[in-house]
């Protein structure tokens, strides 16, 4: 044939991976780009009623057991939530800027249920006993905060992260969400009746109707929290009046009623708290020792965690794990609107009254929210995987090896210390049993601190395990002036960063 032979048939397309982004796509208001006021307000103040989940169960947990009442419950709440919008404000304003809530974290509870048990108290007034051990809490925080300033402004911990890879990150991240997993349908079951029906119109407002009714409004996904929790709210308020759990056992009572958590007639109608209201702390080198790990496991900036200390919360200060997964929800990650839920929580600190009314909600509804806001944050843990080579066998074994030994031994300490009463390292020594079970109980720690070891101890050398570890791709966050972005994020106000440069 002239002209030679016929053009060869084009290949059929292959299909193509999806690209790694370092920044999401659809997210509707960045840190520095708020949305109009009325919305910022109603994210702002549905932020409040995230928060509140941790702020109430904690206390609800930790308060009996050192002997105060309804009113000391409500008044730890009261200066947990005002501790929080402190810290809320702060960070966001001088400390990382970031749009992140700063609450009570669950890392702490176990260091303070060792002091509870110390043996040291021995008052037979429950309520003289109950400040003994808010002040011994007190001191073990404040000193465990110093540390944590101290090797914040060494710069040590930039150290140690500058040494994070996003493969490193992954199980880090997603075991920071998925390892909570005991507080979501576990708490949800404790009143199934009300739990479910919220955990399925959760996930129905967020992801279905918000695709069928007005599509691209964004009303349901974004305000999902406060259609569906005002709608099982008033169920569950209803089945209360209703009679239907009269008569029921007294632990069914206290998760499902609407009228049993003692913190309206326990809360005052104005009060604000103020440091050393317990009396002036008290200091023993074993708990803040204790103490101590546990702001290792939570990560946290010490400042924090030495105004819990200060207006004794009874508890340390940790970023929000729900509220990080309500940003995903919402998809609106803008500084404004962490701010004003910091403010909410700071007003209704000082109301006692009608803070309490938002703090009765009953605590399966708050379980179904972390049933949907830690499984995002697991998730975002899984993303950094966008960035390794999970072709890699070397991958793959510090990926597997460290997640599986992150469920497993905090699951044997736990059994362990459950059918004991006591952790798998029992010396006489109270504080350095502490300082070894404390952690070993963290699933994100555990899993965080072997892949961190493996990744950095495996052949790290050579150029092609460097892309495998996604190195690469964070070369040009490994300071602050190597980003764009950062100076318009996260610069600090009044010209601070004159003074305080970023490295």
């Amino acid at each position: 044939m002239a002209g030679g032979g016929a053009a060869p048939a084009a290949k059929a397309s292959e299909p193509v991976p999806h690209p790694p982004k370092d920044q999401l796509p659809n997210v509707s208001y960045c840190i520095t780009s708020p949305p109009p006021w009325p919305e910022a307000i109603l994210l702002g103040f549905q932020h409040y009623l995230v928060m509140l989940g941790t702020t109430v169960i904690i206390p609800t947990a930790l308060v009996p057991q050192m002997g105060g009442g309804n009113e000391e419950k409500a008044q730890v709440i009261q200066t947990l939530l005002f501790v929080a919008g402190l810290n809320t404000l702060l960070q966001s304003i001088f400390g990382t800027r970031l749009p992140a809530v700063v609450g009570g974290s669950y890392t702490f509870v176990a260091p303070t249920i060792s002091i509870i048990l110390s043996g040291r108290w021995s008052d037979e007034d429950p309520i003289s006993r109950f400040k003994k051990i808010m002040r011994a809490t007190q001191g073990a925080l404040i000193v465990a905060s110093t540390l944590q300033i101290v090797l914040g402004f060494s710069g040590l911990w930039r150290n140690v992260t500058r040494l994070l890879s996003p493969l490193s990150a992954v199980p880090l991240v997603s075991l920071v969400g998925f390892g909570l997993y005991e507080f979501g349908f576990p708490g949800v079951a404790k009143c199934v009746e009300v739990g479910l029906p919220e955990l399925v119109l959760l996930v129905i407002f967020s992801q279905y109707l918000a695709h069928l009714i007005r599509p691209g409004k964004n009303i349901f996904d974004r305000f999902a929290v406060i259609f569906t929790v005002a709608i099982v709210w008033i169920y569950a308020h209803l089945l209360t009046v209703g009679g239907a759990y009269n008569g029921k056992p007294p632990k069914t009572q206290a998760s499902c009623r609407t009228d049993r958590a003692g913190l309206i007639n326990g809360a005052p109608w104005i009060s604000i708290p103020y440091p050393f209201q317990w009396g002036p702390p008290s200091f023993d080198a074993g708990e803040a020792f204790a103490m101590m790990m546990a702001t290792f496991v939570s990560l946290v900036e010490g400042v924090g965690i030495l105004l819990s200390g200060l207006f004794g919360t009874g508890n340390g200060s940790s970023v929000s794990v729900e509220n990080a997964g309500l940003l995903a929800l919402t998809r609106v990650g803008s500084r404004r609107v962490v701010q004003i839920s910091a403010g909410f929580m700071i007003f209704f600190s000082i109301l006692g009254k009608f803070g309490a009314v938002f703090a009765s909600i009953p605590a399966p509804i708050v379980g179904a929210l972390y049933c949907l806001f830690f499984a995002y944050v697991g998730a975002g843990g899984l993303g950094f995987l966008q960035f390794c080579n999970l072709n890699s066998f070397r991958t793959k074994f510090i990926l597997g090896f460290s997640v599986f030994l992150g469920l497993s031994v905090p699951q044997y300490f736990n059994e362990y210390t459950a059918v004991a009463g006591y952790g798998p390292v029992h010396t006489h020594a109270r504080w350095f049993n502490d300082m070894v079970n404390v952690p070993f109980q963290s699933k994100a720690f555990v899993a965080g601190v072997v892949a961190y070891f493996l990744d950095n101890t495996m052949h790290k050398k050579d150029g092609q395990t460097r892309k495998d570890r996604g190195k690469h791709w964070w070369d040009k966050f490994k300071s602050f002036k190597t980003d764009t972005r950062s100076e318009e994020f996260y610069s600090l106000p009044f010209n601070l960063n004159k003074y305080f440069p970023s490295v």
